[in-house]
């Protein structure tokens, strides 16, 4: 009986040992696996956000050669420039500025037409594809349709000006309507994207709501109001943090239209940035300021999904 027993148990732990084993090759097999499909991603990610991370973190704490070239270590000297620099605080207010005109007016906007058109009346799906055409063109196209709009001879704007006894504007080179011209082609620019998350978010109110409201004797504004607006939080959260990191990364309609000028009004932080860099070669302080605007960007995101969150109603 003893040798018998000591021979079952034997059987069992040899059993117990494979199923083990087989267990941790089938665990290794699928972690391995996993790692192959995302190494490309991983790879990807390597190359164009950590190592360019990385590489701005070195150079902001050195200072540069006119060809670009590092040439000093100099700690954090970088930044304590860019803190003492009146230049900096400008391209800081600027971009502030640029945020409050942009961002509070697509998403009015925004929401304004996909309340006017989320419905299945005739004619809704035109007016749909419309108001999101601005989605599918780039900065680039966009930034010389409003280029050639925005011309003082030629320019459709001035134009219709002349045609009710107004004044021509110099939309991009007069320093009071710079900024403000810019903010308009960023905010027609936006405009396609942020209308198609808010329709979305539309269309996912449950329909049974809004009957039900309207049974109760609630008017479309009442309804719009207290309820449609509370169960859209989620994609005006959305669109709204969206927005405020796409207005301290614009660069692309700066450079084209205006190049930060005239007088330094359009001169937002990554046109200074871009300045710094690439026009003047000084790696260390263009990093220096790079990664200030990713602190600003990471504080304000920080912010608005401790506080602003709270007030967000997910179904």
């Amino acid at each position: 009986m003893t040798l018998a027993l000591h021979a079952r148990i034997t059987l069992d732990l040899n059993r117990q040992g494979r199923l083990i084993t087989l267990r941790t090759f089938r665990n290794w097999r699928e972690i391995s696996l996993a790692y192959t499909l995302l190494a490309p991603s991983i790879i990807l990610f390597t190359i164009f956000l950590f190592y360019p991370m990385f590489k701005s973190l070195y150079l902001s704490l050195h200072l540069t050669d006119p060809r670009g070239n590092v040439a000093l270590f100099v700690g954090l000297n970088n930044f304590k420039e860019i803190f003492s620099s009146p230049a900096f605080y400008q391209s800081l207010k600027i971009t502030l500025l640029f945020m409050l005109l942009t961002v509070p007016t697509v998403i009015l906007l925004a929401l304004l037409l996909a309340a006017f058109t989320h419905h299945q009346a005739r004619g809704m799906k035109l007016f749909q594809w419309i108001y999101s055409l601005p989605v599918i063109l780039s900065v680039g196209t966009s930034s010389v349709i409003w280029a050639m709009l925005y011309h003082p001879s030629t320019g459709i704007l001035n134009h219709i000006l002349h045609l009710v006894g107004i004044d021509p504007i110099f939309w991009l080179t007069d320093p009071a309507w710079a900024l403000i011209s810019v903010s308009i082609m960023t905010i027609w620019m936006n405009l396609g994207f942020t209308y198609i998350v808010i329709l979305g978010g539309l269309k996912g109110i449950p329909s049974e709501i809004l009957e039900s409201a309207r049974l109760d004797g609630a008017g479309g504004w009442r309804i719009f109001i207290t309820i449609c607006i509370p169960l859209l939080s989620p994609a005006l959260f959305f669109v709204t943090i969206i927005s405020i990191i796409g207005s301290f990364q614009a660069f692309g309609q700066i450079k084209i239209l205006t190049k930060g000028g005239p007088a330094q009004a359009t001169d937002v932080i990554v046109n200074s940035i871009y300045q710094d860099a690439f026009v003047n070669f000084q790696f260390g302080s263009g990093s220096a300021k790079a990664l200030v605007l990713f602190a600003i960007i990471l504080l304000l995101t920080f912010i608005q999904f401790r506080f602003i969150e709270r007030k967000v109603h997910y179904q």
